[in-house]
């Protein structure tokens, strides 16, 4: 899965060394990017032109009057971490800085940021301090990694003297941000979705970058499947990473995760005027707790309204999985399954 950085150019002044120095910083992480499947965007705040904090709700509420908060928020929630490149004011952090963080709130918290700083005296190191004071505040883990820029010894005409060692420095915020970013995306991940049926669990849609974790959960389930009715032909058990991504592209799939791992799943899609509901799975160590019934009904509570009938496929022999179906309302198709498979079919419930 890639990781989505933003290279943020704090200066606004005309002429400032910034642009000079996030040039430079793309340059030196282009290769250790590409090896860690990081994205790096630029996002110059001079170009943003944010306005100082005007808007009417407090940033916490997500409620966004102006169009320059909205895209701001766009990118920013978008973003996995940042990594800013500023400089040092009067001891500080530049205004403008300041001034962008408070426009958002919810769209900061559980990512990482790290900071490449530039200045004369203290080669702008305090207004890295004084920014993590702030970005502690709106749940942001500050890197300990940093690049500090002293400018007397640096610059030469505008420029950047060639340095292998700086160079070679600035790959360490971007490790690390690679690092902290993907430990904490399951937090960022339970704050944007809905909660799940087990405490501290959400539920998201799955895509093919859950491939991985999908093609785990199969394995492990469909092993018992295997033995329970004596067949070893189950495509479950045999997909492919490429298969899995395939079908994770074609079907609608619903996960449910705590702390990064999956626990359980089930996918669906119409075909014609059924809703097909498969895949239908709970890790061993959770079976018995409701999760697979709660994936079930939300499978069948997903069904559009074209749809006619709720129809999915188990093996004859799988006791456990027929009981679960038919205390749901599900009845057994005559005829007409794959050998060694028994269909189950439930009409759909039309709400009007």
């Amino acid at each position: 899965m890639s990781t989505r950085l933003l290279v943020l150019t704090v200066s606004t002044r005309p002429h400032a060394l910034g642009p000079v120095v996030t040039r430079w910083l793309l340059d030196a992480l282009g290769r250790r990017a590409d090896e860690l499947s990081v994205e790096l965007v630029p996002v110059s705040l001079a170009d943003l032109g944010l306005p100082f904090l005007d808007e009417e709700e407090e940033p916490s509420s997500g409620v966004y009057r102006n169009a320059h908060t909205r895209k701001w928020s766009a990118l920013v929630a978008a973003a996995d971490g940042f990594i800013a490149v500023t400089p040092e004011y009067n001891y500080g952090m530049p205004a403008v800085l300041k001034n962008a963080l408070d426009y958002l709130g919810r769209e900061w918290a559980w990512k990482p940021i790290g900071f490449v700083s530039y200045g004369n005296t203290s080669a702008g190191t305090r207004s890295v301090q004084h920014s993590k004071q702030v970005v502690t505040t709106l749940r942001m883990m500050p890197l300990g990694a940093t690049v500090a820029i002293r400018i007397a010894d640096s610059v030469a005409d505008g420029r950047l003297r060639p340095s292998p060692a700086r160079d070679a420095a600035a790959v360490h915020p971007l490790d690390e941000a690679v690092r902290v970013a993907q430990a904490l995306r399951p937090m960022r991940e339970q704050a944007a979705h809905p909660a799940g049926p087990l405490a501290g669990s959400y539920v998201r849609p799955l895509t093919p970058d859950d491939a991985a974790e999908v093609a785990v959960l199969q394995r492990c389930c469909w092993v018992e499947e295997a033995l329970v009715n004596d067949t070893l032909d189950i495509p479950a058990l045999h997909e492919s990473l490429d298969d899995v991504r395939a079908w994770l592209g074609s079907w609608n799939a619903t996960g449910v995760w705590l702390d990064g791992r999956l626990l359980g799943m089930v996918r669906t899609r119409l075909v014609g005027s059924e809703w097909h509901v498969g895949r239908l799975a709970v890790v061993p160590d959770l079976r018995g707790r409701g999760l697979g019934r709660w994936l079930l009904r939300a499978a069948g509570a997903g069904a559009p309204a074209e749809s006619t009938r709720m129809v999915l496929v188990t093996g004859a022999k799988s006791a456990r999985n027929v009981a679960l179906y038919e205390s749901e309302g599900y009845v057994r198709l005559a005829g007409g399954s794959p050998e060694g498979t028994v269909s189950l079919a439930k009409e759909t419930v039309s709400v009007s």
